[in-house]
């Protein structure tokens, strides 16, 4: 995003702020209850959105050095991602070609190469077999095209995207836009990985369309967000399915007190932004304070989810009393926010859902992040490429 835009922005979010105003569109949207509990309709967003469209699986400060590696469960697929000597990272599928066993625990590491703990065969960083325990015995077997099997796979701006297809292409460009080119100049691959935490959760939307609005700041997050930042302003932007949303922080008076072309120059003067990596993944970057990646995964039925939350900071701790002092603010936003407020609600809202009480969710003209989220979900979902892609 650059300094003028941002600036843009900001000014718009400002005159919001004074004028008590917000983003509005000219309809209340109603989206089925179904939508959130059908099992059917859970399987197409796997199999349609999910193992078909990029997904931000890493940042690059978690796995920053040769022979580093993060294993994960994506949607029931388990994947794993590791950076060669030369530096170059690799998505695989974690699953040994002899008996299908992980060839790496879930989490992170560090090592030359991968070695199945079922029957000790032996894979290298990018994937291809190097050894076969015992070979005289199991028989004369050609090594060339029995690797892991690879997954499209590209790092950028200090994020790694994956496509869960192996056959599958990844046009970032094309399918994020502006908004890819929005971290080149954050230079998150130099910064520290602080941590992750994980929260169990209810279905996958119920859980992102918080991620969407700060409608609900004023009184899901009375004692937490709202005390930093204005409930009920927002200002949305989209790029093909994906979003910025941008928020009001109590301080945003201040810059009137700041000549208008200094506006531009960082988030997080009285401003900032949220941003969609649909389908799954909200990005928010601090400039002074921690920043975080939500990465919202589908569990194994529709009620189901895991928010994983990743941590970073332009700069490391200092020492080990700044550490502890992160840790405990991690451990405070993860506990507090993410598990009572937004995991606790949503939990609630999924009993709410399956009890058919209403006939749809509604979502107002003052939450058009979330309608476009569901249009874009839609428009997936239908498969056919003649209808018209939905605009904010």
């Amino acid at each position: 995003m650059n300094r003028q835009r941002i600036g843009d922005v900001a000014e718009i979010l400002l005159n919001y702020f004074e004028q008590r105003k917000t983003f509005q569109t000219d309809k209340i949207q109603t989206v089925p209850a179904a939508s959130f509990t059908d099992p059917e309709q859970w399987r197409a967003e796997m199999d349609v959105i999910f193992k078909r469209v990029p997904l931000m699986l890493a940042l690059s400060c978690e796995m920053p050095k040769p022979g580093d590696y993060k294993a994960m469960e994506v949607v029931g697929l388990p994947i794993l991602m590791a950076r060669d000597k030369t530096g170059t990272v690799r998505a695989l599928l974690n699953v040994c070609v002899h008996r299908w066993a992980p060839v790496a625990p879930e989490g992170y590491g560090n090592c030359a190469r991968f070695t199945c703990p079922f029957h000790g065969w032996t894979y290298g960083m990018d994937g291809k077999l190097i050894g076969i325990a015992e070979r005289d015995t199991f028989g004369q077997l050609d090594r060339s095209g029995r690797g892991l099997k690879a997954l499209p796979c590209e790092e950028r701006y200090g994020m790694i995207f994956v496509c869960l297809n192996p056959t599958g292409a990844l046009d970032l460009d094309g399918y994020y836009g502006e908004l890819l080119e929005e971290y080149a100049y954050a230079g998150l691959e130099e910064w520290a990985f602080l941590g992750s935490r994980v929260v169990e959760a209810a279905n996958w939307k119920i859980t992102l369309n918080n991620f969407l609005e700060s409608y609900h700041f004023a009184t899901l997050h009375a004692q937490t967000v709202a005390k930093e930042l204005v409930s009920n302003i927002t200002h949305y932007e989209g790029f093909g399915p994906n979003l910025r949303h941008g928020l009001v922080q109590h301080r945003i008076q201040k810059l009137r007190e700041v000549p208008r072309v200094q506006w531009g120059e960082k988030e997080g003067d009285g401003f900032g932004f949220i941003r969609l990596f649909f389908p799954n993944v909200t990005g928010y970057i601090g400039v002074h304070e921690l920043s975080l990646f939500t990465q919202t995964l589908p569990g194994p039925t529709p009620d189901r989810s895991r928010i994983v939350s990743l941590f970073l900071r332009r700069d490391p701790p200092k020492d080990q009393a700044e550490r502890e002092s992160i840790e405990k603010e991690i451990d405070e936003a993860t506990s507090d926010v993410l598990y009572a407020e937004d995991a606790g609600i949503g939990s609630k809202i999924q009993k709410g859902l399956e009890s058919r009480a209403h006939e749809g969710v509604l979502y107002g003209r003052n939450e058009r992040g979330n309608q476009y989220f569901h249009e874009w979900l839609d428009w997936y979902l239908q498969e056919d490429p003649s209808i018209p892609k939905p605009v904010l």
